[in-house]
């Protein structure tokens, strides 16, 4: 299994590239690369400009469009993701992510901004047709070194839906990546439900 994380982070090092790290861990693929937007800034100003790519940036491009899976992730900027993150995305050529199980992330200041996933990138990769991951991580500021904010807990299942999303695909059996353990099968009997009583007999119990 290959998965390929993109990340938009401009520094060096970012919040964002470390979340696409840690999220390409927990995915647990055997094959993995990590591409750095930033280092492709230029190459994807002048595919823009000039509709030609760098070698640089189809051989980026061959990667993702090979790959079983992607983890994109991008810091929130004015309520949206980064120009260059866009940029990427917008030099693909139509049905390069067809069908292709996809994990949002993002990054930003506070939790505010988590709703960047849902306005902005959701939409772009549902436009892209691409298949999307139920888990969705936003990682802010604070979240980090703060072992109570949930998010270790969040990148972690985010990274075994992703992983079961592929297996699923190929065909494979999901063995050890179902979460809960399996029940023994019994009969059912009426303990196992709950019984909704019916509104005249709650009116009466008031």
């Amino acid at each position: 299994m290959k998965i390929v994380a993109i990340s938009a982070g401009l520094g060096e090092p970012s919040s964002t590239q470390l979340l696409g790290e840690r999220l390409l861990k927990a995915a647990g693929a055997d094959q993995v690369h990590h591409v750095e937007l930033r280092l492709l800034a230029h190459d994807l100003v002048n595919s823009l400009l000039t509709r030609m790519q760098s070698p640089a940036l189809e051989q980026v491009i061959t990667e993702v469009v090979e790959a079983d899976a992607l983890i994109v992730v991008s810091p929130v900027y004015n309520a949206s993701v980064s120009g260059l993150f866009k940029m990427f995305f917008d030099v693909l050529h139509e049905g390069a992510l067809l069908d292709k199980p996809v994990l949002l992330a993002a990054t930003g200041g506070t939790l505010r901004h988590s709703l960047a996933i849902d306005q902005a990138m959701l939409p772009l990769f549902f436009y892209l047709k691409a298949a999307v991951a139920p888990t969705a991580v936003f990682a802010a500021t604070d979240d980090w070194g703060d072992a109570d904010s949930g998010l270790e807990g969040r990148i972690q299942r985010a990274g075994r839906e992703l992983a079961a999303m592929v297996r699923v695909r190929r065909g494979e059996s999901l063995g050890d990546a179902v979460d809960e353990p399996q029940r023994k099968e019994r009969p059912a009997t009426a303990d196992d439900f709950t019984v909704t009583k019916s509104f005249e007999e709650m009116f009466n119990a008031i």
